[in-house]
């Protein structure tokens, strides 16, 4: 076994064992970065003799990448853990990522964990599971200093059953905004060598994906020997078989000028940003520390949407920061009411032990951020609603992914959400649809012949 391509010892002990290859089941919280690095996780695992099965399924070896940015999406990790040892009880047990890296303790706490990993090492996460033999406590892998050095991923990501692909550019902040825990989770801002982000793209669309997202946890300062975020989108498009590329979540101060202009005239770019405002009220977005006022976020979010028509312009909401009264609170809900936006992203505040927010008076309580919150998710409905019933009647093209009650659904680039009935399959195809009547987050349409 020592000369058969992708087998450890740990691997050859197994089927000497067991006579069959051991399964992998993966459970993904949290974003679009986590995403692209559980699927380079699960890539490495096939590479080392692993069969990867669906996250509910049994399997020999389970692994929960996961995700602190809020109290609930702590005890979201704490759940799947739990969840995830009770559908399989003999498995082995690996719990990886933010939540990893910021709670050792509380993680070691749960019986049956057998194996701790901060974000430093995960995507070696193959390396250090031995033998799959359950642990009388866990292995812990973790370091408090993360690297600030420019950094390469040796595997590429698996996407068995998805058409888009996530790719991972940028991992880290610089900015530290005063609610913010990711920084402490991930380390300081870092960016993946420009060769490498081009090789692992070729290699996606060699695999059949046509479009690739963009991601990282500040995208925008991405910075690899002089090249920018810019330089890779056009590299990119020099892809033959790539169809789109799309730039996830980007923060308002480093999406740039040039990249909308660009966008505004690219073939291949997609006419879809999402960046993130926190609140509209310029009392509020000063406590938070965030690097741009509610002027200068209205000023670039009106001017993209009158350069990029259709563009679909989407944003992340935070409610109930200390010190937001009724005041504050109505003043941001007009802002966002009053602009070009599509869709919202709304969470509700919450203390992260370690940041400057946990530490500030006048806190709200639980029962107003609540109704706060339903306020501004149902606000955000309402303006995806208006910006689709303007597309009504037109045609447009639509990735489609997979198919759902009888309907197979995707994406047009500007991310809205279609669905189309078809007696062919649908997946991974670019097809033109004309757009009849709007169902809920979707737009029902009809295929062009």
């Amino acid at each position: 076994f020592h000369n058969i391509k992708g087998f450890d010892i740990h691997i050859a002990r197994y089927l000497g064992v067991c006579g069959k290859l051991p399964t992998a089941s993966l459970h993904t919280l949290g974003c679009r970065l986590n995403q692209a690095e559980t699927a380079i996780i699960a890539k490495s695992l096939t590479e080392h003799g692993y069969e990867i099965v669906k996250s509910n399924h049994p399997a020999d070896l389970t692994i929960v990448n996961t995700c602190t940015v809020t109290e609930q999406a702590d005890a979201k990790c704490r759940q799947a853990i739990r969840k995830a040892l009770r559908g399989n009880p003999g498995a082995f047990v690996a719990v990886v990522g933010c939540y990893s890296q910021m709670a050792v303790n509380v993680i070691k706490a749960i019986e049956g964990v057998d194996l701790i990993m901060g974000n430093e090492h995960k995507l070696n996460v193959v390396d250090y599971l031995g033998d799959l033999q359950k642990k009388e406590s866990p292995l812990v892998i973790h370091s408090r200093r993360l690297p600030r050095e420019e950094f390469v991923i040796d595997s590429v990501g698996l996407y068995e059953h998805t058409t888009r692909a996530n790719l991972k550019l940028q991992d880290g902040c610089d900015d530290y905004c005063s609610f913010c825990i990711i920084p402490q989770a991930r380390g300081r801002a870092r960016s993946r060598r420009f060769a490498d982000v081009l090789n692992e793209a070729e290699k996606l669309v060699a695999a059949g994906h046509k479009e690739i997202v963009l991601t990282g946890v500040n995208i925008g300062t991405y910075s690899s020997n002089g090249q920018t975020l810019l330089d890779i989108v056009k590299a990119l498009e020099q892809i033959s078989g790539l169809a789109r590329i799309r730039v996830s979540s980007i923060e308002p101060t480093s999406v740039g000028s040039d990249l909308v202009r660009h966008l505004a005239g690219s073939d291949k770019l997609c006419r879809h940003l999402h960046i993130p405002l926190q609140s509209g009220d310029e009392t509020i977005l000063k406590k938070m520390r965030r690097r741009h006022t509610v002027g200068e976020y209205i000023k670039f979010i009106e001017w993209a949407a009158e350069l990029v028509p259709d563009i679909g312009l989407g944003t992340d909401l935070l409610v109930g920061f200390p010190g937001e009264g009724d005041t504050e609170f109505k003043s941001g809900k007009k802002v966002v009411a009053d602009l070009p936006i599509s869709y919202f992203h709304v969470f509700t505040y919450s203390d992260r032990p370690g940041t400057l927010a946990a530490k500030m008076p006048d806190k709200i309580d639980p029962q107003t951020k609540k109704a706060r919150t339903r306020i501004m998710i149902e606000l955000g409905q309402r303006q995806q609603y208006t910006f689709y019933e303007r597309h009504l009647g037109r045609t447009i093209n639509v990735l489609f992914e997979n198919e759902e009650k009888g309907y197979w659904v995707g994406f047009a680039d500007n991310y809205m959400r279609v669905q189309a009935k078809s007696k062919e399959s649908l997946h991974n195809q670019i097809r033109p649809v004309r757009l009849l009547r709007i169902d809920g987050d979707r737009i029902t349409g009809v295929l062009c012949q």
